[in-house]
């Protein structure tokens, strides 16, 4: 692959989460971050296991989290087989309660491997910066996962 081709491959692996957790695909999400480190968890299961424990779904929405998770300015570095990317993120979300809104932003700091079946995620870190109301989206308390840059708690996102 060409450099040009490697962080297209890295950067549609970062739309691709979104597009999982989006759509209420927590096995999915599980299975892409599933030989990476992710809040603590590593494992396919245990990283599925994670989200559904503190994302809410709507049944009444396909069982999604009724949400768009918006990964943006993604940088990424390819060096050989590693790969390292950062990038921003902007949660919006509407409910038949929540107005449409902006309720997380924040970055990711990604690392990547390549083998012979392609690229894959190896470490997530998210650090949250600004956190709305998350009531409709989280099932948990988002201080219960530390705090990010501006003392604001970080959680998956």
């Amino acid at each position: 692959m060409s450099g040009t081709a490697d962080k297209l491959a890295v950067t549609e692996l970062l739309y691709r989460y979104a597009e999982l957790i989006d759509a209420g695909d927590f096995d999915g999400v599980g299975a892409l971050l599933g030989r990476a480190t992710f809040m603590g968890a590593a494992g396919a299961e245990r990283i599925a296991a994670l989200f559904a424990a503190t994302t809410r779904r709507y049944p009444d929405h396909a069982d999604t989290p009724r949400t768009r998770h918006l990964v943006l300015n993604p940088v990424v570095d390819v060096s050989g087989d590693v790969a390292a990317a950062r990038s921003t993120f902007c949660v919006v979300q509407h409910t038949e309660t929540v107005p449409l809104q902006p309720i997380v932003v924040g970055r990711y700091a990604d690392t990547f491997a390549r083998d012979r079946s392609g690229w894959y995620f190896t470490d997530r870190v998210v650090d949250i910066e600004m956190l709305g109301d998350v009531s409709a989206h989280l099932l948990v308390d988002p201080r219960r996962f530390g705090t990010g840059t501006d003392a604001t708690p970080s959680a998956p996102a």
